[in-house]
């Protein structure tokens, strides 16, 4: 079963590394341990639902509890510390797009406050309830979570909304196919969220991003239904798929969708290699993507993610060895870890790895074979788990995201890191590093993630937390770089937004939102608001 307060399925733990969690006590202090609520103390919160009777919603305190929050940090203190704030009235789980569009129908009519809700995923505020006189209906899409219909000649699948990625992948490779897209999410967020997100997905230089993938769909709007169709390419005026992709169920529901898919490959592997230093991983990587060479993904962790890595994921044993190898052939602590994929037919493999392994000896790296790949693929969704281990002995982890172009990349994660470490607290220290895990002939994101022990009370951490993210989010608007590459705007990233779309931009953005959802009934504040 889900968790009601933390990330994945409760039957799911990975203990940490005992070498991992003394380096990073070593580094920032002892934890402080905060208590956790419980899920009886909660239920005895929820107020009474402020929906009239329909049959298709449900006001059962358990239901609202589990669709009340997302994954963000913020979300997490909420649901440790068992205040909530704002629960949605009522939790509606249709099956099928005749009920979404008679739930929309019913929720326009009566003011009601609407929340699309997908996997639970959200990072960024997307799905939680706002104090609102109004009552607030959350409507699940979790049930549509089927294949249902595959174009074999055209290569388009087309799928409810609600499909997690583990069930979407393995009904698509009953068939011989792939879709590919697989965010650190994968295990729980869904076809409708990657969509409404702006999506990213591991191995987006093979498989593309969304954008790429997302071929059609059908819409359930406050005026209608939106059907945009599959044509491969059109000069026809603006394209509505980019219209409603990234707009988080502002505009209205995504209930079925319809992918670009393809046949399963005959090979597929993992390996890395290690660089001297940040400067010649950075040349190396930039290379293998402006050149062309086929991989099918491509992370460059700076040196200390390199260093925290190995400790949290290798035995010990494994680390030292490796570690005095790369001494030996000039990589010393210094080193940067690149993680790439080969995928394709064996022959393709074959080339990625002749095309890599000769980048990387010129730039006075060298080749560390399949081991560390293998492991990064065994464990490439279990990261949000970490929040877990960490959490019981008194840290919280966070990560934030941006995409520069190639010419700003060190000095943006430079500005990013500074910016986390310097905002603490008093007398606090935070562990920073970061990864490049999206890769474009322009530019790269910068993936950065935090760790710090938590205060002696909820209030102090997220103040805390608060401002680390606020000086970060500054430090992204100040080098130019985007306030998110792939976990789109929500409710957190909102008040950035104008940097990067400038207020003509908004004022569009503002006049197309206006007109799908006039009383601003659905999602209200993410992308921000555009009512006075």
């Amino acid at each position: 079963m889900r968790r009601w307060n933390g990330w994945g399925d409760e039957n799911n733990h990975y203990p940490l590394r005992e070498a991992g969690l003394q380096y990073i006590r070593g580094l920032i202090g002892q934890g402080r341990v905060l208590p956790d609520a419980t899920l009886a103390s909660v239920r005895q919160s929820v107020p009474a639902s402020r929906l009239p009777h329909h049959p298709l919603v449900s006001t059962d305190p358990d239901r609202r509890i589990r669709h009340a929050r997302g994954q963000s940090l913020p979300d997490w203190y909420a649901m440790r510390s068992g205040q909530f704030g704002q629960f949605p009235d009522g939790v509606a789980e249709p099956t099928s797009t005749d009920q979404v569009r008679e739930l929309l129908a019913w929720a326009h009519g009566m003011g009601v406050q609407v929340i699309a809700y997908g996997g639970g995923t959200s990072v960024a505020g997307h799905i939680t309830p706002q104090p609102s006189p109004q009552p607030v209906l959350t409507i699940s899409l979790g049930r549509m979570n089927h294949m249902l219909a595959l174009d074999e000649v055209s290569q388009i699948a087309r799928f409810g909304a609600g499909t997690p990625g583990p069930m979407l992948e393995q009904q698509l490779a009953d068939k011989g196919y792939v879709l590919g897209h697989f965010p650190q999410s994968f295990e729980l967020s869904t076809v409708g969220g990657w969509v409404a997100s702006r999506s990213s997905g591991q191995q987006s230089i093979r498989y593309g991003r969304i954008e790429q993938l997302f071929a059609g769909g059908r819409i359930e709007t406050f005026k209608g239904t939106l059907n945009i169709p599959t044509i491969p390419a059109s000069s026809a005026g603006p394209d509505l798929r980019e219209m409603f992709m990234g707009t988080e169920g502002r505009m209205g529901i995504l209930t079925e969708v319809d992918v670009r898919v393809q046949r399963l490959p005959e090979h597929e592997s993992f390996h890395v290699a290690f660089a001297p230093d940040w400067d010649a991983a950075l040349r190396i990587v930039r290379e293998l993507v402006q050149t062309k060479v086929p991989v099918s993904m491509l992370r460059l962790s700076n040196p200390e993610e390199t260093r925290t890595h190995l400790l949290l994921g290798a035995e010990a044993w494994q680390a030292r060895w490796l570690n005095r190898y790369a001494a030996l052939r000039g990589c010393p602590d210094g080193k940067c870890m690149i993680t790439f994929g080969a995928t394709g037919t064996a022959r393709q493999a074959r080339h990625v790895l002749g095309e890599v392994k000769r980048v990387v000896r010129r730039e006075g790296g060298f080749y560390g074979g399949t081991f560390m790949g293998r492991k990064w693929a065994h464990s490439r969704f279990r990261s949000p788990y970490l929040r877990h281990g960490f959490w019981e002995h008194g840290y919280s982890i966070d990560t934030l995201e941006t995409c520069v172009n190639w010419a700003h990349v060190s000095e943006a994660m430079h500005e990013i890191e500074a910016a986390v470490r310097a905002h603490a607290g008093p007398g606090e220290q935070a562990h920073v590093f970061s990864h490049l895990s999206h890769m474009y002939t322009q530019g790269s994101s910068i993936y950065t993630t935090y760790f710090f022990r938590n205060s002696d009370n909820y209030p102090e951490t997220l103040q805390r937390w608060r401002a680390m993210k606020l000086a970060a989010s500054d430090a992204i608007v100040r080098v130019g770089g985007t306030i998110s590459h792939q976990h789109g705007v929500g409710r957190d990233h909102a008040p950035w937004l104008q940097a990067e779309k400038g207020p003509l931009g908004m004022a569009a953005i503002g006049q197309v939102l206006r007109y799908f959802d006039p009383q601003e009934q659905l999602n209200k504040g993410c992308l921000g608001r555009f009512h006075d």
